[in-house]
């Protein structure tokens, strides 16, 4: 894999560096969020999750740019964040109002599901401080130039918060490309977040010229057709061959309108029901294709975040294997483990992915 050229960890502060909006997640556990008398907190975003991931299962040095109103529930997801071990230093706070009508936190509320119940979400994310972050807000020329960033992770959530977020990507993959920090991107559709400013055409214009400037870009088959405009004629969105076919075609049409892509990557989901899914996962990299292995009706305890699991996997293995076959195998893995246990974030340890990726079963380990 020789297009993927990174850094010398060296000259870097971090190796990986994801900006995202962290919600403070509320979990009702196994029952619903209409009935719950408690909740769980956790912390939560799709960009946040990834780099979280890097930190924790895989020890990289990780850190997260963020905007956090400066009230108890803003120092509450610091806390989180510092526990995850992800370096807090370039969090923007802005000054709290005291009621939250010019600036406020993100709620998440998620249930996990179960059965034919599916999970849901119910999101309180209006107005957020990271939502108005705005070009010129953060000083990237300093946080790439002169800390060192070794890689660097965003995504198609952050870009749809608000009608500025979309230009702060543009303004950071650019100052990134410039300092030759590589940059990978999640395309995460979200239809509801675009509908406020411009819809569908909005999200494929800005999604369109962030991509200019990616090096990985990271999206199942929705997510290349709604946000670039790749569309792919019978397409199944299930896990089967038909899906793996439109998926190359798809991926070959955007590598020839965006040669800077060096990778891509997407998972592979057949939802059966809420608790067991077939799983499995693809890459592109140098001209050629990988498949991991195919998992099954694999049982899940918590879907959510599971495919941000994969990126920070796939992400590792690029980044330190330099084999992209291995970096497919530990995004599946790593992936799949996060889905056994509650929360948005990993609880899995390198050891583990590495013995799922050897093909280990789940015996007790004494």
């Amino acid at each position: 894999m020789n297009s993927i050229i990174l850094k010398p960890a060296a000259e870097c502060r971090y190796d990986i560096l994801s900006m995202g909006e962290v919600m403070l997640r509320l979990d009702p556990g196994e029952g619903r969020i209409r009935t719950a008398r408690h909740f769980q907190a956790w912390e939560g975003g799709g960009e946040y999750n990834v780099a979280r991931g890097l930190r924790r299962c895989f020890g990289k040095r990780a850190a997260i740019v963020t905007a956090f109103a400066k009230n108890e529930v803003g120092l509450l997801m610091e806390d989180f964040i510092l526990q995850g071990g992800v370096d807090t230093s370039l969090i923007k706070w802005t000054d709290y109002d005291g009621i939250g009508r010019t600036v406020r936190n993100g709620i998440n509320f998620t249930e996990r599901g179960f059965g034919i119940r599916g999970a849901v979400g119910c999101s309180d994310r209006g107005n957020t401080a990271v939502s108005q972050l705005k070009v010129g807000d953060i000083d990237w020329e300093y946080i790439f130039g002169t800390l060192g960033v070794r890689w660097f992770h965003t995504g198609g959530i952050f870009a749809a918060l608000s009608e500025t977020t979309g230009e702060v990507v543009i303004e950071a993959a650019k100052t990134a490309k410039k300092y030759g920090t590589i940059v990978s991107y999640d395309l995460n559709y979200r239809p509801s977040l675009w509908k406020g400013f411009g819809g569908l055409e909005k999200c494929r214009e800005i999604n369109r010229e962030i991509a200019k400037y990616v090096d990985v870009m990271i999206g199942n088959e929705e997510d290349f057709t709604a946000c670039l405009g790749f569309e792919i004629e019978g397409a199944d969105h299930n896990l089967t061959e038909l899906e793996v076919d439109s998926f190359k075609k798809m991926i070959a049409k955007a590598v020839k309108e965006f040669p800077n892509f060096k990778a891509t990557a997407t998972t592979m989901r057949g939802v059966k029901t809420a608790t067991v899914n077939d799983w499995g996962a693809m890459c592109w990299c140098d001209g050629e294709f990988y498949t991991s292995i195919h998992r099954p009706e694999l049982e899940i305890m918590d879907r959510v975040g599971g495919g941000d699991s994969f990126a920070s996997g796939f992400i590792y293995g690029l980044m330190e294997l330099g084999d992209p076959q291995l970096a497919v195998e530990y995004g599946a893995a790593h992936g799949a483990l996060a889905m056994t246990t509650p929360g948005d974030t990993t609880m899995a340890s390198l050891a583990e992915v590495k013995k799922i990726v050897a093909g280990a079963g789940a015996r007790v380990d004494r």
